[in-house]
């Protein structure tokens, strides 16, 4: 299998992600597409929203280059699933964009996930069957495939939206998610479990392209954010590339591989950050008989933040999460021996006492409190004043120290932050 084709893609749409983020960055303003500090937004200076449309267009370029290489030509070449997903990106992205322009209610926002979904499925780009643990596989009717996709483009689109509250986080998470989904749906075709010519594997290397493209932009502090209608087009890809590459898996081979995973619960494990993160959302909400979109700040990386680790630091440790989960799908691939999991035991417990423990952590603060920060929250009018939440939702702040006077950025409101450690 043409492995390097898909290392070519994923280039590709890098490259191009990487240089039409240049021009939403000059001409987001123009229109714009600016998101302001003030109010309850912490961020200190105006950023260009709409980095979007730079993954949309290195989503579509890299698509038709798939498309003329000899090794993908059999992947694209007499199926309409391709031109599916690039005209179910274009209306995800467009439904972003709205919001971003203009915050759009929830219900209208989960409508035009249902038309992307609906865009899939007319072209091809659904799961087929379902393998439950220790009960066999499910055939779907054609009754229930549009709903199930439905429904999966909705739980990943918006778990996705959901963790992209602080720099880089949500690019990086997807990056690592999609890295992992590409080197799955590799192995599963070189082991005869999937056909030569599915797309998942490919949609994952392009995934994997966008966001090594946005993140130079994007990590804190951020020259651009993504907004609705990046983090949105980031979770259609997402769930578009797990239903071709799980909902498709044969029976004998995944069987036999992969012990007691279903295929299509593998999403549940590389984006077991973000899916977390929504579920005790809805939970945390409905305990307090809150709508689901009502703000709060208890998302992962606002309890993250609370305990006292920097902007920087938290968004790695959710990357390393997401990094270690994935490798725990991974390996038995690879090295089928039980002995196979310890390492990763031991990553789990380097990580849990890095996360909870370590000495750099400063507790005791007002975790309300909300003051100027180094750039913690982006701001994002697509999902709130504060970037990837919902509206009027107050991310916690980094460690202040008073210091003497001197210039305030604009806006700021308040005594200058301090890193406590390069990783603030």
């Amino acid at each position: 299998m043409p492995d390097g084709g898909y290392l070519a893609v994923a280039a590709v749409a890098a490259v191009v992600t990487f240089a039409g983020t240049f021009g939403v960055r000059a001409l987001a303003p123009r229109v714009g597409l600016v998101d302001r500090p003030g109010g309850r937004r912490v961020h200190l200076r105006p950023t260009p929203l709409g980095g979007g449309a730079a993954m949309l267009l290195g989503v579509v370029v890299a698509m038709a280059v798939a498309g003329l290489l000899p090794g993908l030509g059999r992947v694209t070449a007499g199926s309409s699933e391709p031109l599916g997903v690039c005209l179910g990106a274009a209306v995800i992205f467009g439904v972003g964009l709205i919001d971003d322009f203009r915050e759009m209610s929830a219900p209208a926002k989960v409508a035009g996930e249902v038309l992307a979904a609906s865009v899939l499925v007319v072209t091809g780009v659904t799961l087929f069957q379902l393998k439950v643990p220790f009960a066999g596989f499910v055939v779907l009717s054609p009754q229930m495939i549009p709903l199930l996709t439905a429904l999966w483009v909705i739980v990943i689109t918006n778990a996705v939206n959901l963790i992209d509250g602080l720099d880089g986080l949500a690019a990086g998470v997807v990056g690592i998610a999609a890295a992992a989904l590409c080197v799955y749906g590799l192995r599963l075709i070189h082991d005869g479990s999937l056909p030569a010519d599915n797309l998942g594997p490919l949609l994952a290397a392009v995934t994997v392209g966008v966001c090594v493209g946005f993140l130079p932009h994007n990590v804190h502090p951020a020259k651009v954010f993504m907004g609705d209608s990046g983090a949105l087009l980031l979770g259609l890809l997402m769930a578009a590339a797990t239903m071709v590459v799980g909902g498709r898996t044969s029976e004998v081979v995944s069987g036999q591989t992969y012990f007691f995973f279903a295929p299509l619960f593998i999403p549940l494990f590389i984006l077991g950050v973000p899916i977390a993160d929504m579920v005790f959302a809805i939970v945390r909400r409905t305990a307090r008989r809150q709508g689901f979109h009502t703000p709060d700040k208890d998302h992962v990386h606002h309890r993250l933040l609370r305990l006292g680790h920097g902007h920087r630091r938290t968004v790695v440790i959710l990357w390393a999460w997401t990094a270690v989960l994935s490798g725990f799908v991974l390996t038995p691939l690879f090295v089928p021996a039980g002995n196979a999991v310890i390492p990763f035991g031991a990553a789990v417990l380097g990580l849990l006492l890095y996360t909870f423990f370590h000495p750099g952590l400063h507790r005791g603060g007002d975790p309300g409190e909300v003051g100027a920060t180094t750039g913690v929250g982006q701001g994002d009018p697509g999902a709130g004043p504060l970037h990837g939440d919902e509206p009027g939702a107050a991310e916690p702040t980094a460690v202040l120290e008073t210091v003497p006077p001197g210039p305030r950025a604009p806006g700021s409101g308040g005594p200058r932050a301090t890193p406590q450690d390069p990783w603030a």
